[in-house]
């Protein structure tokens, strides 16, 4: 019976088993039975060198199982290797046949059951396999990349690159054949795009060997090139004679930070050796922030981003020295003394506007060398502006103790101040200014300079020397004589005397007499000035207080009527009975009566008072002896006509006069006949 037919046997035979205990002993060996049924066979081994000048051979093959105490009795040949737990194995060639063709295969051991890989012939001696590529490295050459890897031998190998963008799974791998280089293997992928990512697997074989293997597969990721420096920015605080400064700096871009990106930091304090322990460079980190301190001196600290094609261009943020603005000379250094190690000194060689000078000579307690030491005080120069910093380690931080000018040893100038010009010349005065001797040409602390004004004249000849800040570059010379000839000169001094002299002469402007025209346009304009302040007062004035009118009265010339008809068209007469007094017993005839109804008809415009004078004159025109005859009548009526007119005229008069009420005037005229 046939492995294929026993479960069929088995299953009739359980049909005549009627007790539970023989189920459970049938199923237990149906276990057993799949189990060793359910074996895989493992792959073919292959067997090689790493080298072909190695005496150890390798033997590899693979197996799907999941079992854990699998084991493998390797073949090779007649030889036998037992009780192999891994994969894998390793064979001195003194076992092996090597200059031949031998079979190899494996054997799978899984508890009762086992299974045996397929045979392979090989010679051994003519098989290498190199390693997997390792340590390898990467550059961008504008849109080639370029990989390296440690060589396995000294010749050149075979390698195979496939690689697809980083960003993109889903793209199929592209392959490029290659040979590369001796000593360290080299190969070039060209028409790449150097500002994208991507997944790079590598694998090579010999070139010498007669049989060689492919070796395994390593697999990296390519970052775009770094083509832009860091954007470096930096804040500055200053903290009791150190400085506390922190620099902040945007991400790289995606694609180039693909595997990652550091930052490599230096600074020029820890590379002239004037650092302290806890504050020392080169240092390196991941993040896009970093904070130090330093000292009041100059220093520059670079930036560099790294991935793993390379490095981006260096950032170099400058940080100014710290200067006061009231330097002074020093009065002790520590150039003689012996230095501790927590103390460096700096000297800065200055130049005219340099503020991150080149030359720099640093002492530390740190250098072993003592000749060392005295040749770099050797080094010091005479007449030679220096800038002298005394540093020191507190807490792990670098601290500026001390900051002056220095000169090892000073001299007068050896130039004269640059460029001195004269402008806006007035009668009394001038302005002056000129450029500062240069720093190398001073040969000593300038202290001030002197300037001096000489009065050139036939009559007399005066000399006036002051001295002013050494600070300045502009000066208003004052209290000058009008119309007179200068000689100004400006020397440069320090403390062991003074500079050459830069001259210039000047002319003060002469006084001018008063120009007779613009005394003329003074006047006027006080005239008119005057005559508008007066107008606005009397204006104020009638505002304020009103003028209290004067009365006037107007020549009357008196109208006389052409004639009597005119008046009495004119007036309004109502009739008026005059009666002439007579004595007692005479009789009035009626003429006269009739004379006097006229008479009174045409007086009887007239007032009371002068119809009273007019009867006191009638009163006193006649008599009571005189008889009532026409010839008597129109005597009396002619003297009382002409009466009344006169008594007219007198009333017209009066009427016309203004008449002042109250503070009012009222101005009336009598009508014309």
């Amino acid at each position: 019976m046939s492995l294929r037919d026993f479960p069929q046997y088995l299953m009739e035979t359980l049909k005549c088993l009627s007790s539970l205990h023989k189920y459970v002993v049938v199923f237990m060996f149906l276990t057993a039975v799949s189990k060793g049924s359910a074996c895989q066979a493992p792959s073919s081994p292959e067997c090689f060198r790493r080298k072909a000048d190695e005496t150890v051979y390798l033997c590899e093959w693979s197996m799907n199982t999941t079992e854990s105490d699998v084991t493998f009795v390797l073949y090779i040949d007649k030889e036998k290797i037992r009780n192999i737990k891994q994969t894998w194995s390793q064979v001195n060639e003194e076992k092996l046949i090597k200059n031949r063709s031998v079979d190899i295969w494996v054997e799978a051991r899984a508890g009762n059951s086992s299974c045996t890989s397929p045979r392979r012939s090989v010679v051994l001696g003519d098989t290498v396999k190199y390693a997997a590529p390792r340590n390898i490295s990467m550059s961008w050459l504008k849109n080639n990349l370029s990989l390296r890897w440690r060589a396995e031998e000294a010749h050149p190998a075979l390698a195979e690159i496939q690689f697809r963008r980083n960003d993109d799974p889903a793209e199929s791998w592209e392959k490029r054949t290659t040979h590369t280089t001796s000593y360290t293997y080299n190969a070039t992928v060209e028409n790449l795009l150097k500002d994208s990512a991507y997944k790079v697997k590598i694998r090579h074989r010999s070139t010498h060997a007669r049989n060689p293997l492919w070796s395994g597969w390593s697999f990296v990721t390519v970052p775009a090139e770094l083509e832009q420096k860091p954007e470096v920015t930096m804040a500055i605080q200053l903290l009791n004679g150190t400085r506390k400064v922190t620099l902040t700096w945007k991400p790289m871009p995606h694609a180039a930070a693909a595997s990652g990106v550091n930052y490599n930091l230096n600074d020029t304090q820890s590379s002239h050796g004037c650092h302290c322990q806890g504050n020392r460079y080169p240092q390196n980190t991941s993040e896009n922030r970093h904070t130090t301190h330093v000292s009041f001196s100059a220093v520059n600290i670079s930036v560099i981003a790294k991935n793993a094609a390379g490095y981006s261009p260096t950032a170099i943020v400058q940080i100014p020295a710290e200067v006061a603005t009231d330097l002074k000379i020093c009065d002790k250094t520590l150039l003689n003394e012996t230095l501790n190690k927590t103390t460096c000194l700096e000297l800065y060689e200055l130049q005219d506007g340099d503020s991150m000078p080149e030359n720099v000579i640093t002492l530390t307690g740190r250098k072993k060398n003592k000749n060392k030491a005295k040749q770099i005080r050797k080094n010091i120069k005479n007449y030679v502006r220096y800038l002298y910093f005394e540093h020191r380690c507190n807490g792990g931080k670098p601290q500026t103790v001390k900051m002056c000018i220095f000169y090892k040893k000073e001299g007068v100038p050896s130039k004269k101040p640059q460029d001195l010009i004269s402008f806006s010349e007035t009668h009394t005065s001038v302005n002056l200014s000129w450029k500062a001797i240069p720093f190398a040409d001073q040969k000593g602390y300038l202290t001030h300079y002197r300037l001096c004004s000489v009065t050139i004249s036939s009559q007399d000849v005066s000399k006036a020397c002051f001295n002013i800040s050494a600070s300045l570059m502009k000066y208003r010379l004052e209290n000058l004589a009008p119309g007179a000839k200068y000689n100004i000169s400006l020397a440069g001094m320090t403390r062991v005397g003074e500079g050459p002299e830069a001259t210039v002469m000047i002319n003060t402007l002469p006084e001018k007499p008063v120009n007779v025209w613009w005394s003329l346009g003074l006047l006027f304009l006080f005239f008119f000035m005057t005559t508008v302040c007066t107008c606005i007062f009397k204006r104020i004035k009638s505002k304020v207080l009103p003028p209290v009118p004067t009365p006037v009265i107007p020549d009357f010339i008196p109208y006389q009527p052409e004639s009597q008809e005119l008046l009495e068209r004119k007036e309004e007469v109502h009739e008026l009975t005059l009666h002439q007094l007579l004595p007692e017993g005479k009789s009035v005839p009626e003429d006269a009566e009739e004379t006097d109804v006229l008479t009174g008809e045409w007086d009887s415009g007239t007032d009371e008072d002068v119809e009273n004078k007019r009867g006191d004159s009638r009163m006193s025109g006649g008599s009571s002896d005189q008889s009532l005859d026409p010839s008597s009548t129109d005597e009396a009526l002619r003297i009382s006509r002409e009466g009344e007119m006169a008594d007219l005229e007198q009333v017209d008069n009066e009427i016309a006069m203004l008449i002042y009420r109250n503070g009012l005037v009222f101005d009336v005229k009598t009508d014309s006949p």
